[in-house]
């Protein structure tokens, strides 16, 4: 297991590779500083094309809220500043319709240095108020994702798309996503969101990031809507192992 260790010059390094600059040169550094690095690269690294990762944390039993619904404090402090380092490196986050009305997020990068993402939301049938907290900041780009004729307030984008069995499909969501200009974008919830990205073969990368408790029921954190029915069938990714601190995190390469 690689240890994260995520200095300021490692930072630094990171948010000039999301502006364009040459990769940082790792001589003198120490492993945990090369190991983050590696970890945030592929987010941070313009040049190699567009990517979308799906972040999910969730506790030893793999659950991700308890029966009551209560998802605030799943992962640890490391795993939460994990988060709002990705939020940092993509251009866009997603989520879906039931995380807004639920767990109102805010979708910010309060946690490290840097600019706070696009907020997209999924939302096939515009059930999201208008008043929504993640719509009032004029200064962050806002965008939902809907199947109706739904007029949104100003400086709010919208996206329509044709629904396909009964939802939005992955690749129309995405391919209208790139064509609006976002290249590099995170699936952050819920995890049935995510677990549809997952299915659809649309992820670059996953991050499951798991912290060191038990909750005994509640919501499960990846459930496919097809599983499969042999283990032989099973998706098995290329995955590295880094701790953060307070959560372990796998990051799994998607593209094969």
């Amino acid at each position: 297991m690689q240890q994260v260790d995520v200095t300021p010059r490692v930072w630094g390094s990171l948010l000039a590779l999301r502006a364009g600059d040459e990769p940082p040169c790792l001589s003198g550094w120490s492993e945990g500083e090369k190991s983050a690095v590696a970890l945030y690269r592929p987010l941070a690294c313009r040049a190699q094309g567009p990517v979308t990762v799906a972040q999910i944390g969730q506790s030893l039993d793999a659950r991700i809220a308890t029966v009551t619904g209560d998802a605030r404090d799943v992962s640890g402090p490391d795993g939460l500043a994990h988060l709002h380092r990705m939020r940092a490196l993509v251009d866009g986050v997603v989520i879906g319709v039931r995380t807004a009305l639920h767990d109102r997020p805010r979708m910010t990068v309060r946690l490290c240095d840097g600019t706070d993402p696009a907020r997209i939301v999924i939302d096939p049938q515009g059930r999201l108020p208008d008043e929504a907290p993640l719509l009032q900041t004029p200064d962050v780009r806002r965008i939902v994702v809907q199947a109706v004729d739904r007029p949104r307030p100003k400086g709010v984008e919208v996206i329509r798309l044709h629904r396909r069995d009964g939802g939005l499909d992955p690749d129309d969501i995405l391919s209208a996503l790139r064509a609006a200009g976002l290249g590099t974008i995170m699936i952050e919830g819920g995890g049935t969101t995510i677990a549809r990205f997952v299915e659809a073969g649309m992820l670059t990368r996953l991050h499951v990031a798991v912290a060191p408790l038990l909750i005994g029921g509640g919501q499960a954190s990846l459930t496919l809507p097809n599983p499969v029915s042999r283990l032989s069938e099973a998706l098995r990714p290329e995955t590295c192992v880094f701790s953060l601190g307070s959560d372990v995190l796998f990051d799994c390469d998607m593209r094969r």
